[in-house]
């Protein structure tokens, strides 16, 4: 029976991911009593300075508001840890005497778990929890976390079409997603009529053509008389490129400690407000960032990602017992079900959204697309027809 845990969280934060550690503390609590339970404070780097909190003896009322409050409650971190970097997180681990390291995150987060567990030579079990807004975890149907973003995304959309419906003109915003569309996608799931915005969608699975992209905007502009656009931050230009580094001068892009440009941001927003006032002048045109809001926003915490993410940290434990692996949510026609998966399934894998949930002649979500949508996001307003 293990006697110790470990739990951290990594990546960036969500609204539910410390549903997910309160799960794993009081399954562990109630399958293995007496266990220590410790959460490192700021991911792996916590377990490679020895910086740890005691979760074992919490009060469970203390733990449960925890777990209903936004944001990473450990700390998180963005660290990409190479070999020798794990090799210091496993003698972290094995100071601690260590029976199972818990860590919720991304696809990232189940890499640095392979390696671990390849490293460790079985003796310790390496458990990844799901966790992304961007809903990019290969083997999942969806993950804890997307479905309070995406409920933001479309609520945010929903409320700006009604106010372009009223003053007329072009409003873009910006959604995060670097590598996949589904978060930039939600934005349309709250549309309630065929004249609804968004009346465009751009995400990276499919290249972006800043010329196309005025046309669009033209066509749409003459058929409804105003042209909201989501666009997701991630969307590449036909030479593979991020279109910030099409639009923005090399000179100022900026990048992380990983070498990532930064995709969204004053340049990239004022490089399309730019790009619209030239090709459309005297057109009221607005662009916006929506950032880290959606990720972590406490007025649109979804039930039912909650109630999911608490469940994946409890089946994590189960997943230790079962010797490690990935945790994944997965859809079986009716219902969620959470099932174990191989760390190999997942690690360092980016899911994108399927070919046929776009479109095949226009920048937007097709039935399929919005039917996935639909079970995950289903409209929760009734709208008031305007006479405009």
């Amino acid at each position: 029976m293990a006697e110790t845990f470990v739990i951290a969280q990594g990546g960036g934060p969500t609204a539910v991911i410390n549903q997910t550690m309160a799960g794993a503390v009081l399954e562990i609590r109630k399958r293995h009593r007496g266990a220590r339970v410790l959460g490192a404070r700021h991911g792996v780097r916590g377990i490679r300075d020895g910086d740890f909190v005691e979760l074992s003896a919490l009060p469970e009322a203390q733990l449960l508001q925890i777990a209903a409050t936004p944001s990473a409650a450990l700390g998180s971190t963005r660290d990409k840890p190479d070999e020798a970097y794990c090799e210091l997180i496993l003698k972290g681990l094995q100071k601690e005497k260590a029976d199972a390291f818990i860590y919720i995150g991304g696809n990232d987060t189940a890499g640095t778990q392979q390696i671990l567990a390849d490293a460790s030579g079985g003796s310790i079990a390496f458990v990844h929890a799901p966790k992304t807004i961007d809903n990019d975890l290969v083997e999942n149907d969806h993950t804890p976390g997307f479905i309070s973003a995406a409920e933001f995304v479309a609520g945010a959309f929903l409320s700006v079409d009604l106010d372009f419906r009223a003053l007329p003109g072009v409003y873009v915003g910006i959604v995060m997603g670097r590598h996949a569309g589904f978060l930039t996608a939600a934005a349309a799931a709250w549309r309630y009529d065929e004249h609804s915005g968004p009346h465009l969608v751009y995400v990276p699975e499919r290249a972006f053509s800043m010329p196309r992209f005025i046309d669009d905007v033209r066509a749409t502009l003459a058929r409804h008389k105003r042209c909201v656009v989501a666009v997701s931050e991630g969307v590449t230009t036909e030479d593979g490129r991020a279109l910030v580094e099409s639009l923005v001068p090399p000179e100022r892009l900026e990048r992380d400690d990983h070498g990532n440009v930064k995709l969204s941001g004053s340049d990239l927003s004022m490089a399309i407000e730019r790009g619209l006032q030239e090709a459309l002048p005297g057109k009221r045109a607005r662009v916006d960032n929506l950032g880290y809001m959606p990720r972590g926003y406490i007025g649109a915490i979804n039930a039912t990602d909650a109630a999911e993410a608490f469940q994946a940290g409890a089946f994590a434990v189960e997943t230790a017992a079962q010797g490690g692996g990935s945790v994944a949510l997965q859809f079986d026609g009716q219902k969620t079900v959470i099932s174990r998966v191989p760390l190999t399934a997942v690690a360092g894998k980016t899911r994108h959204m399927p070919e046929d949930f776009l479109k095949p002649d226009a920048n937007d979500i097709s039935e399929a697309g919005m039917a996935y949508l639909h079970r995950l996001v289903p409209p929760k307003f009734q709208i008031g027809k305007s006479f405009v």
